[in-house]
Formats: C-alpha cells, structure tokens, sequence
C-alpha cells in the first residue's frame, strides 16, 4: 500500500473529530467554491463540482453549507477568492511530498508549508521536482467486511480496474482516470458499498520507512493537514504494520 493509502487509512479514523471541529467542511467548502467559480453550479455539466459534492456528502457536510459555498463560487454571495497552487518536498527518509492546497494568500501559505517541512526535518523543493513519481489515478475504498474477496477482485477487473489491496478494514481499488466513473458505477451497479472514492496522485515507486521515521512522516501529515489551505497530501512511503494499526 502507498502512503497515501495509509495516510487516509487513518485519517478516515479522525474524519468525525475533524468534522466536529469544522476543519474539514472548511477545507471542502473551499473546493465547491473552486469548482463552482470555474465551472458553474450545475454538477451535471461540472464534473469537478461533482467529485466536490461527492467529498461534502460523504463527510455528511451541512446541505446549507454546501449550498452556500456553490452560491460563493458562482458569485451569487459575496466571498473569498481562492487559487489552487501546489508544493513539492521531501520529508524525513527522503520520502517524496505532493500537497495541494488552495489559498487566497500565496505568499503566506508558501512561508507556512516551507516551515513545517523544515520543522519535521524535511524541506520544500522546487516545482517538479518529485512529481514525476507520481501519477494521477482513481481510488475507490469499499469496506470489507461481509466482502467476498475472490468474488470482488473478479468484479474490479472486469469493470475495469488496475488492482486492488486490502487495506486494513477496506478494500483500496485503483483505476485509470478515465475509467474511475465506469468502474464506480460498475460496481455500484453489483451492490457494493463504496465508502469513499477520489483522483489522487499515486507514487509509482514507494520508500519503505521504520517505525522511528514512519511517526515522524506521520507527525509531518499531521501538521500539513491542519493547516487550513492544504487539501490533499501525497507521499510515497510505505508504513510497518505497527504504526499502522495504532
């Protein structure tokens, strides 16, 4: 599994806590507002909204508040303008990092990433400067429990899929972008549950670390994702099982 996998492994745990505190509907209500400023209101001739729209309804986002962030973006309320920017560094291991954020402030967004990179013992690098190990795919996670897993693998491929993993207490499928929607569909279609599903920048080559890096890597997550611009966070490590399950 990637780091990637890991990562929203356990950052699915602490979804509920994020909620409560409104980071996370904050941090989604800034991609509605993106994609509905780009391009319109309507998710139907929006596909951008729509995957927006899809991240609001599985965090259980207010419909007010998603209605009021689709109002912003198309500029039928009053708000703030965002812009979408993205950084690339290393952190410690020599891990690779893609973080994508949006921020209405360049200049203070990219003070404050460079500073907790430094802080975790990593730094900011230069634009494309790890992005060729990476590449964007589709990600959908099914939950497993109740799950054939021979019956499903059967499925996933013939709809179309590249691979699938079991991830702790989920099944991590993985697709080319353009058959992301046939194989969600496919799949919806045969009764599975999909818990969550999204485009992300997977690593092609992952760097496995030990436990003492991997609760550093993790500390380092943890900082970037607290910070209100940074809406995804890429890397490629690879977790021992112990870090994993606490």
């Amino acid at each position: 599994m990637s780091g990637h996998s890991h990562w929203a492994t356990i950052k699915h745990k602490k979804g509920a806590a994020d909620a409560k505190k409104g980071k996370l509907f904050s941090k989604i209500a800034r991609l509605i507002i993106l994609a509905a400023r780009q391009g319109g209101g309507d998710p139907k001739m929006n596909l951008k909204l729509a995957y927006a729209l899809e991240e609001a309804r599985a965090a259980n986002m207010p419909k007010d508040n998603v209605e009021r962030a689709i109002k912003r973006g198309t500029g039928e309320l009053e708000g703030i303008t965002f812009e979408e920017v993205n950084y690339e560094g290393y952190g410690p291991g020599g891990v690779a990092f893609l973080v994508e954020a949006l921020t209405d402030n360049k200049n203070r967004s990219a003070a404050e990433i460079r500073k907790i990179f430094e802080s975790a013992g990593g730094n900011l690098g230069t634009a494309g400067s790890v992005r060729r190990l990476f590449e964007r795919k589709g990600v959908i996670y099914l939950p497993a429990a109740g799950v054939n897993e021979d019956q499903l693998m059967s499925d996933v491929l013939d709809a179309g899929a590249d691979n699938m993993e079991r991830s702790g207490e989920l099944f991590e499928i993985t697709t080319g972008v353009t058959d992301f929607d046939k194989v969600k569909k496919a799949l919806t279609e045969k009764k599975y549950k999909i818990e969550r599903s999204e485009l992300a920048m997977w690593p092609s080559l992952s760097v496995s670390v030990d436990e003492e890096v991997g609760a550093k890597i993790l500390r380092l997550m943890e900082s970037l994702d607290e910070s209100d611009d940074v809406q995804k966070i890429y890397a490629n490590f690879q977790l021992p099982e112990s870090l994993l399950k606490a």
